[in-house]
Formats: C-alpha cells, structure tokens, sequence
C-alpha cells in the first residue's frame, strides 16, 4: 500500500478514536457529548495542508456523523471549501461561526481571504481589518490585507500589513512573495528580486514567485535572462510578461516584439498578450505624438 494512502488511513483512525462517544458507565443518566481532541482538529489541518482534501473530507464527515459539534471543525470545513475553490460555499460556513468567540478571528479571517477572492476589495478590507483587530496573530489576514492595500496603492500600510505577517508566519513563502510583488509596485527592483528568491528558497515549486522573480529581472532589461529555462508550455505565457515589463520600462519596441512572440508561440488568440500589444501601441504613439510637439 502506498505511504500517502496509508497516513490518511492512520490519521481516519486517530479521528475515530478522539471522537468516539464513551460507552454508558454505571450511574450515568446520559451519555456525554462526542468530543473531538485537539490532536484530531489538527489531523484534519494537515490534510488540507498537504492537499489531502478527500481524508480531510472524510474525517469531516465522520465527525458530523458522530455528533460532534465544535466551531473549530466548522473553520476546517471552510477551509476545505476554500482550499477546493468553493468560495460561496466557505464563505457561509466562515460565517456560521462569526458568533463563537473561541475562533471568531479564523471566522473573520476566512471571510475576508474569501471576499478578496471573489473581488469584493471593500468588504474584504473591512472583514481582514476586524479579523487582525481581533487576532493580531492571523497572519493569512495580514498577507491578505497587504494584497489589498497593494492594490490601493496604500503602500506604507501594505508594507506594515506583510511585516505582521512575516513575523507571525515565521516568514512564509507565501508572503515573501506578495511582499515582494509590492516592492516591485513600487520599482524597488533589487528588494523585490530578494524576496522572490528568497520564497523559492523556502518553497522551490511556488510558481507565482518563480513568474515573479522573472517579471522582475525583465524589469531590469535583461530580456533573455528572464525568457531563460522553463517549461516549453509556458513559453508564450513567459513572452508575454517578459513584454509586460518592457512596456512597464517604456520599451516599446521590444515589448511590441515580444508580445509578438508570445502570440505565434500560443498558436491560437492570445487574449492578454494581444491587449498588451495594442496598450504598447497606443503608449508608443502617445510618447511620439508627445515627442513632435515639444519645442
């Protein structure tokens, strides 16, 4: 039997055992309520940690079916379906516990990640700013308001938002990456390589850190460097943002070249790199018709 299948088996048998109701003792009127251990809460964790989503599932489900009620499965459950891509669904899980004061910060917290997700910028600002008022520990809502703050350009509190999360983190991938993202914002190109680099450091097959780190060094204008390895798959994706930053860098002709590029790699309509082309375009024609009337 494989390893992996058998660490879920394992960990289904541990559940059951923590959450087994006790056999009626002589005296007692009624039987306790199932409990589940904290062992089992963070079985459930490591399954969705380690995209084990169907043991997760499973030990969710039994569980349920044996009377347990806890608002700290109910978090699992959300992040389950959050992890899974059911946004609707994990954010009214998240919001049937907002009540429980034991982990109305995690309910806050996944509210907020999800409302970001689903582009909902205000209210997920407000949702993440209660969820750290009321946990400063949550490190997800800090990353995640950093994302937002990013995104308003507020870059004094986005930086503060990633250093809390950072520190509550133990400087995760994750976060080094969104950081670094926001020092690339920012043209701090240097700053925002090392933080890519180190992300990768920390977690090899983070691929937005690896899209990243080769945004940034096309930001310094060494194109080939950054086209350089990679999957042949991803060629036309790696043109494409190698463009973007030469458009970035008012490169026009190298970026109209490589969106070019990018398009006869794909083979078919490219979406976004045809955009890209035609906002070179109008950006070069622009700095030309700009050029000509100056005195």
């Amino acid at each position: 039997m494989p390893e992996r299948r058998l660490s879920g088996l394992v960990a289904m048998v541990l559940l059951v055992l923590a959450i087994a109701a006790p056999a009626y003792a002589r005296g007692d009127k009624a039987p306790k309520v199932p409990m589940i251990t904290d062992a089992g809460v963070a079985e459930v964790q490591r399954a969705i940690d380690e995209q084990r989503y169907i043991d997760a599932g499973r030990m969710l489900d039994k569980a349920g079916l044996a009377g347990v009620s806890d608002p700290r499965l109910t978090i699992l459950s959300g992040e389950l379906n959050l992890a899974k891509g059911r946004l609707n669904d994990a954010l009214v899980v998240f919001k049937r516990v907002e009540g429980e004061r034991t982990v109305r910060g995690k309910s806050l917290q996944g509210q907020g990640i999800v409302l970001s997700l689903l582009n909902r910028d205000d209210e997920a600002v407000a949702m993440l700013e209660a969820a750290v008022a009321e946990d400063p520990s949550s490190w997800r809502a800090w990353n995640a308001l950093g994302s937002q703050y990013d995104s308003r350009r507020d870059f004094a509190r986005a930086q503060t938002a990633y250093d809390h999360a950072l520190m509550g983190s133990n400087g995760a991938a994750a976060v080094l990456n969104n950081r670094g993202f926001s020092r690339l914002l920012q043209g701090q190109i240097e700053l925002a390589t090392k933080d890519f680099v180190d992300a990768l450091n920390k977690k090899p097959d983070l691929a937005a850190a690896r899209t990243n780190l080769r945004l940034a060094i096309a930001m310094k204008g060494e194109y080939d460097r950054a086209l350089a390895g990679g999957a042949p798959t991803d060629e036309a994706a790696r043109l494409n943002n190698a463009g973007f930053a030469a458009m970035l860098r008012g490169d026009y002709a190298k970026a109209e070249d490589l969106f070019t590029q990018a398009m006869k790699t794909r083979g078919e309509y490219y979406t976004r790199a045809s955009a890209n082309l035609e906002m070179t375009r109008a950006l070069a024609a622009r700095q030309k018709a700009a050029t000509s009337a100056a005195p």
